[in-house]
This record gives structure tokens, C-alpha cells and sequence, in this order.
């Protein structure tokens, strides 16, 4: 490298990915056909001490060499080399806030990829754009441009992003505890998963709820609030602190068969896949494939709660009734609309939820693998 008097590569050694005397071990050997082990300092990059600007790097170093690694691995077959691939790794001791990285990051990602699909899902529900899904896509272009598909989508990430890191945390935690070890009897009579999802989707919903209700109404009540700040202060002021809990008790009461079949379907189906297949280890399409099947039955199966949930949010918009109970929104929705009302916008949201349940747990999966604690996990 220049100006540093140390080559970063050096080609006149045979191994692979020679980072200045990386690619030896202390005893001069190669590391055998499998791969590299390195923390970012190693990679003779040295920064003279003297100095503000010396002490900066000098503790820019030593943070990569504390928190960050990279894995070279090298894949043989018949002595030929075929492929190298690097892999980050970020050091992370404490499992606790590992998981809750990787949820909340799994979170982020699946839902902004679906937001345009959560909006028209979310005005299918209330009828305030129109009753098919091209119709409402084309009002929201016509009326607010692209943007229109990303409307609340902060508010959606503010939101999703703690609530998935906790339900995660929760469910791997709980999940964790419950399941019995090799040769060990079950701890309790039903799956352990179930009991955990069930956790996992009341735990997260109480701690986030009044930011899914801001959500909601940001989406729907354009023009009303200027943001989020705005939206929390005028909902307080104006309709008193329980608004922002108005349909918390179908969003429980929904929640907890979601969350609970969600879970189980996706831990039976990682079980399968492995019985099946003989493999312990289940690549990220695979789990995207697995997540996303959990993700369309749990969702098939509780929809309309969601819906009278959506119906409770909005309140008396525009002239809407606004309802006593999830029991009373229920029967108010079948008498008024049919059955059909309570699965109104079905396909938008298996379109959104599905994908989106995928995405999160490969996501999580893949965070998991990347926050380690120590070097050689």
C-alpha cells in the first residue's frame, strides 16, 4: 500500500487471498482447502501514532479489530479451486441484543419492500380509494404520485422495526427455554413454539401499538397531520391518551393466533425441511420460501380480526360508525357487507404479508449468522 511500506497483496504466494503474511499460519503452513479467518486490522494497514489525526485512526483500528471480521472462504473440489466468497462478521457478545439487531434490521427491510403493497392493502380495508386493488393503486398514483405508495412508510419503519426485534427476541428467547434438549421430555404438553409465537406477537404489539395506530391514520386522513410528532400531539389533545389504543383488544385477540400459527408453521416447516432434505443447515431462498408459506397461512386464517381492527382505528372518519367492541365491529361488518366484507382485500394482503413474513426471517436468519460473538462461530 502506499505510503505505509507494507504490501497490501502479495502475488508471489500461492495461497489465496494473500493480505500482508494473512494467508500463513505463525508456523509458515497455508490454511488448508477451507478458508481465512481475519479481523479488518489485520490486514497490514498501520497508521503512524502522532497526532489528533494518528490517535483517530489508531482507534478506528482497533474498533474494526474489537467488532469486525471478515471470512474468506475457499471451496475446493478435486484439487481445482472454484469459488471464493467473502463473509462479514460482526462481533457481538451479548445474545440478548444480537437477536434484537437482527429483528429489528429483519424488520426494517421486509416491510419497507412491501410498502407500497401495505397502503393499498390498508385503503382496501376502509374502502377510501376505491374496491379493487387496480383502482386503488391507480387513485393513489393519480391523486399523490409514487410517493403516495410510501405514504406513513416511516412511520411503518419506526414501528416495525422495534415491534420485530421484540417479537424475535421474544419468541427465540421463550422458544429457547421451552424446548427440551436431546433425550429430554417436553417441558410442557403443546408445542413449544406455539406458546412462544403467542409471546412473541403480545409482547411486541403492547410495546408498538400506538405507533401502528399513528400509521393508520397518517395513511388514510391525508392532510389532517403534518407527522408523526404532529399526529401524537393532535390524537392527545384532541381525542384524549386511550385513542391511541383504540382496537387493541382485536389487535391482541388477533395477534396471538397470527403470531402463534405464524411461528409454528415456520419452525414445522424448517423441521420438515431438514427431515426431508437431511440437512441441518437451510439456505437463505429456502427460508425465504419456508417464511413466506407461514407467513400465508397465519394470515389466511386470522384476516378478519385485521380487518375489524382496521375499522376501529379509523373511528368516525368521514360519517363511519364507530364500534363498541371487536364482537360488535364483527357482526356490524357481516350484516352490513357479508361474509365477503370480513376478507376484503385478502389478496393484497397475502400479496404484502407473505413476501414481507419471507423476507423478515431470512433476513433474521442471515443477521443472526453475520452477529457473532466470538471469531470462530
Amino acid at each position: 500500500m502506499v505510503g505505509l511500506g507494507i504490501p497490501l497483496f502479495d502475488d508471489r504466494r500461492d495461497e489465496f487471498l494473500s493480505i500482508s503474511n494473512l494467508g500463513r499460519l505463525s508456523d509458515g503452513q497455508c490454511f488448508p482447502g477451507g478458508g481465512l479467518f481475519a479481523s479488518v486490522n489485520q490486514m497490514g494497514i498501520g497508521f503512524p501514532n502522532s497526532g489528533d489525526n494518528g490517535n483517530i485512526k489508531s482507534l478506528y483500528t482497533d474498533l474494526c479489530e474489537k467488532y469486525l471480521s471478515i471470512i474468506g472462504v475457499q471451496e475446493e473440489e478435486g484439487g481445482v479451486k472454484k469459488k471464493v466468497s467473502l463473509k462479514l462478521k460482526i462481533k457481538v457478545k451479548n445474545p440478548s441484543l444480537r437477536r434484537l439487531i437482527s429483528g429489528g434490521i429483519a424488520g426494517a427491510v421486509s416491510r419497507t419492500a412491501v410498502a407500497p403493497l401495505e397502503t393499498i392493502r390498508t385503503h382496501l380495508m376502509v374502502g377510501s380509494s376505491g374496491h379493487t386493488t387496480t383502482e386503488v393503486f391507480n387513485n393513489i398514483l393519480k391523486t399523490d404520485g409514487w410517493t403516495g405508495l410510501f405514504r406513513g412508510n416511516l412511520v411503518n419503519v419506526i414501528r416495525v422495526a422495534p415491534s420485530k426485534a421484540i417479537e424475535l427476541f421474544a419468541y427465540d428467547t421463550v422458544n429457547k427455554n421451552l424446548s427440551p434438549r436431546p433425550g429430554e421430555q417436553a417441558k410442557i404438553p403443546i408445542s413449544a413454539s406455539l406458546i412462544a409465537g403467542a409471546c412473541a406477537g403480545v409482547s411486541s404489539t403492547i410495546c408498538t401499538y400506538p405507533l401502528e395506530l399513528v400509521k393508520t391514520r397518517l395513511t388514510i386522513q391525508r392532510g389532517v397531520y403534518k407527522g408523526i410528532v404532529d399526529a401524537f400531539l393532535k390524537i392527545l389533545r384532541e381525542e384524549g391518551p386511550a385513542e391511541l389504543y383504540r382496537g387493541l383488544a382485536p389487535s391482541l385477540i388477533g395477534v396471538i393466533p397470527y403470531a402463534a400459527t405464524n411461528y409454528y408453521a415456520y419452525d414445522t416447516l424448517r423441521k420438515a425441511y431438514r427431515k426431508i432434505f437431511k440437512q441441518e443447515r437451510i439456505g437463505n431462498i429456502e427460508t425465504l420460501l419456508i417464511g413466506s408459506a407461514a407467513g400465508a397461512i397465519s394470515s389466511s386464517a386470522t384476516f378478519p380480526l385485521e380487518v375489524a381492527r382496521k375499522h376501529m382505528q379509523v373511528g368516525a372518519l368521514s360519517g363511519r360508525q364507530v364500534y363498541k367492541n371487536v364482537l360488535h365491529a364483527l357482526a356490524t361488518i357481516l350484516e352490513q357487507e357479508g361474509i365477503q366484507g370480513l376478507y376484503k382485500g385478502l389478496g393484497p394482503s397475502c400479496m404484502k404479508l407473505v413476501p414481507a413474513a419471507g423476507i423478515s426471517f431470512m433476513c433474521y436468519e442471515a443477521c443472526k449468522r453475520i452477529l457473532i460473538e466470538d471469531d470462530d462461530e
